[in-house]
């Protein structure tokens, strides 16, 4: 039986770095010095005027190709997770194919917010599990949230950033005991109303109207429960494990959504594993939603950190709420 295998890992950062301080001067008060105790974001990338999530998308796809050894015309499908689509319609995904010359993949987006990305991985790994005709697959998280930030609002606008991460996923024999392992997607739909960018669509459609009540950004409406992730990551973690017959031990790399470093030491704590098992990016990135996961990978691997047969767990959380893990062996 065929299996899905992490072939190649790439991201992209705007160049545009915008410090701390930028938000205390932005701001008018002291919010560096709880970025820093709190969250460990120093600074963070953020698109330039002309820049967009397909830009940004398009460069990590290029590298991710190269790294693979294939061309684009290689590539069976695209799936592109975001929740900053270049356009409400067509997908971002398209844009992308034509873009990289992809003439003979099929595209489609995924929108399950900061999840979007754990979420594709799984749809890719599945298509090459369950159809001989997808090899290659490129699987990527593009976030350029920069772009529905109200710079009035300190709660959303100085953790939120942008960047892209991808993967190509090759198909390989399952004798090899690498690639695509388990999976699980959950949703906490209760939740829908508490965070979002809920004005450009059906409910709240375009008008000026809604633009000068900032109803096309991102809103944080209610706080959520600080144990609500490491609650749930954690005990993704364990199902994973049960399901594929290890323990957290034995687990070499957990790549965590981005979102507040705490959540994710907890998270080990709960599982009873090193800090050092969780590669962190926010502080050099901040919060990359979608992107972050596949962007925290590929700097593991760019530092040699990843080896082969290293089994990684990959456990993703967004608005919706929505949830995925997946565990690979490299």
């Amino acid at each position: 039986m065929r299996n899905a295998v992490i072939a190649s890992v790439s991201a992209y950062a705007p160049e545009q770095r915008i410090s701390n301080q930028y938000f205390n001067e932005l701001l008018g008060e002291d919010v560096d010095t709880w970025l820093r105790e709190n969250v460990q974001i120093f600074e963070r990338r953020w698109c330039g005027p002309d820049e967009s999530t397909a830009d940004l998308c398009e460069q990590a796809a290029r590298l991710a190709l190269e790294r693979a050894g294939i061309n684009a015309e290689a590539l069976d499908l695209i799936v592109l997770a975001t929740d900053t689509p270049e356009y409400v319609s067509p997908s971002t995904a398209a844009v992308l194919q034509h873009r990289i010359g992809a003439r003979r993949a099929g595209t489609f987006d995924v929108n399950t917010a900061c999840a979007g990305f754990v979420t594709a991985l799984d749809i890719g790994a599945k298509y090459i599990r369950a159809d001989e005709n997808y090899r290659h697959i490129l699987v990527l998280g593009g976030y350029a949230m920069s772009k529905y930030l109200n710079l009035e609002d300190k709660k959303t606008v100085t953790l939120f950033a942008d960047g892209a991460g991808a993967v190509v996923l090759r198909a390989e024999n399952e004798d090899d005991h690498r690639g695509y392992l388990a999976s699980e997607l959950r949703s906490k739909g209760e939740y829908n109303s508490w965070m979002g960018i809920y004005g450009g669509g059906t409910k709240q459609p375009a008008s000026p109207e809604l633009l000068s009540r900032h109803g096309h950004q991102l809103q944080f409406v209610r706080k959520f429960p600080p144990e609500l992730n490491p609650e749930t990551w954690a005990d993704m973690a364990q199902t994973l494990c049960r399901r594929i017959g290890v323990a957290p031990g034995d687990v070499q790399h957990f790549f965590i959504t981005q979102i507040n470093i705490n959540s994710i030491r907890e998270t080990l704590d709960r599982l009873g594993v090193p800090h050092d098992r969780a590669t962190t990016i926010m502080h050099s990135y901040g919060y990359t939603g979608s992107a972050c996961i596949p962007m925290a990978l590929n700097e593991a691997w760019e530092q040699g950190r990843v080896r082969a047969g290293d089994l990684c767990f990959f456990i993703g959380s967004g608005g919706g709420l929505a949830f995925a893990s997946a565990a690979f062996r490299i």
